[in-house]
């Protein structure tokens, strides 16, 4: 019997592939765990129509990530901060962060993907590194402002 693999099985292959199984084993466990479809022409035929379709998804991601980034790395993130005595009043943290980009720019970007190894406690220009996603990472340069 040949099965197409929904999920990867141990001992059998990966996701995806094609496997010549024994009947039994493919109709009792694999196909009735859901982790099998038995290989006809159409169930193959739609499985490389979805992957396709998954393929030209994740080019669009990636595309319009790659333009996320290269809008924040040509431009500055502003963030006004109360001043005091010395330096600014509390400190940026990431969330600050996460907020400018979406106000100026309206990109939304997590503020756990924010790697910002302490708080900014001081006025001037800072660099942060931010995941934007399928491994495209922005160098963010934010300049903070005492008020």
């Amino acid at each position: 019997m040949k099965v197409l693999l929904i999920k990867d099985v141990k001992n059998v292959g990966k996701a995806g592939e094609i496997k010549q199984v024994k009947d039994g084993y493919g109709r009792n466990f694999l196909v009735a765990k859901g982790l099998a479809k038995v290989a006809t022409d159409e169930v193959i035929a739609q499985w490389r129509e979805e992957q396709e379709k998954r393929a030209q998804e994740e080019a669009k991601e990636i595309a319009r990530l790659t333009k996320a980034k290269e809008i924040l790395e040509s431009k500055e993130i502003k963030i006004q901060k109360q001043s005091a005595p010395v330096g600014i009043r509390g400190s940026v943290t990431n969330n600050d962060i996460s907020k400018a980009i979406k106000e100026q720019f309206d990109i939304d970007i997590d503020k756990k993907h924010i790697d910002l190894k302490k708080p900014i406690k001081s006025e001037g220009l800072h660099t942060v590194d931010a995941k934007l996603g399928h491994g495209i990472h922005a160098t963010l340069k934010v300049n903070v402002e005492a008020v």
